[in-house]
């Protein structure tokens, strides 16, 4: 059966008793996995070009703005310590889930990996895809990592899952759009058949418009095979966090728990009712990236990295 990954994100705003809430709330209805974001503000990158963005002479967006004081401003009051990590990861085994993180600068690979994960597993973010050195380093630490695919060649993504497969661990690979959120017609999940060349185990990482698409793209994601599937969750109303407008309720995983158990043809038939022109999801196994992908690529490659005697080393160095 499918399993559930639910990712709390910066969704507790740095709030412990909201994270207790969100764990709490994700166990008891259906999650197998909360997963964390080990950021650190300290870690975000000044880069210039992205102070004032770059728009073309046509009105074309061609570098993302977004200026770095802001940003920091907004991360410093969402870090989680490694003590909170400890508080999470009790707070998850109290409750019944796997407590798992996405680390996003290689330099904070050894301090997270010591704690005491129950399960030796780690989320790869889209933009780490192609970070070889930085897979090397997870791969040294966790049994099982789980790779988001967006906003990557298909070279990078066959060149990554065999690294990894190389080093004897355990390999999971998400189709994801990297777009937030992204539409049904963006989705392509038949791209989830093209990574099993490279996997044993594929899924969906979903960032479609809750408000609009509710988990309709889960569940056709579940229809066709998926083995995990990812969703950003909140307990809040979605407009009192950032990714809020992307995260599902705890009514609507129940609701995808409860639909992973039905037979195939029962799946068909909810998904008909709920979406009669769901096919529009399913797409091709290959695709192009839009410009919207490859402008965040741009921008949150290199997002975050890692000091190492006095200078910034992103996670593609080595």
């Amino acid at each position: 059966m499918t399993k559930i990954i639910v990712e709390v994100c910066q969704n507790h705003l740095g709030d412990r008793k909201l994270l207790s809430d969100m764990i709490r709330a994700a166990a008891e209805n259906g999650a197998e996995y909360v997963k964390m974001q080990s950021i650190f503000s300290e870690d975000l990158t000044k880069r210039d070009r992205f102070e004032e963005g770059e728009v073309g002479p046509d009105g074309t967006q061609k570098v993302i703005k977004r200026p770095y004081q802001p940003e920091f401003e907004r991360l410093s009051t969402l870090d989680l310590t490694l003590d909170d990590h400890l508080f999470f990861i009790e707070e998850c085994k109290k409750h019944g889930v796997v407590p798992m993180t996405t680390i996003f600068s290689k330099g904070r690979i050894p301090e997270v990996a010591k704690l005491p994960w129950p399960e030796r597993v780690v989320k790869v973010a889209s933009y780490d895809c192609a970070s070889f050195p930085f897979l090397e380093a997870l791969a040294e630490n966790f049994d099982h990592l789980i790779v988001s695919t967006g906003a990557t060649y298909d070279d990078e993504i066959e060149k990554a899952a065999t690294l990894i497969r190389s080093k004897g661990k355990k390999l999971t690979l998400l189709h994801c759009v990297t777009s937030y959120p992204n539409t049904l017609p963006m989705a392509n999940l038949r791209r989830m058949e093209w990574l099993r060349k490279f996997a044993p185990e594929v899924g969906w990482s979903d960032h479609t418009l809750v408000s609009r698409d509710r988990v309709i793209a889960a569940k056709i994601a579940i229809y066709l095979g998926a083995d995990y599937i990812e969703r950003h969750f909140t307990v809040l109303a979605s407009d009192k966090t950032k990714d809020g407008p992307v995260s599902i309720t705890p009514e609507m995983l129940k609701e995808l728990s409860d639909f992973r158990k039905l037979s195939k043809e029962e799946q068909c038939v909810v998904i008909a009712k709920e979406y009669p022109e769901w096919e529009i999801a399913l797409g091709s196994e290959t695709r192009e990236m839009t410009n919207v992908e490859l402008l965040n690529r741009d921008y949150y490659r290199g997002r975050f990295a890692s000091k190492v005697g006095g200078r910034w080393v992103y996670n593609w160095e080595k």
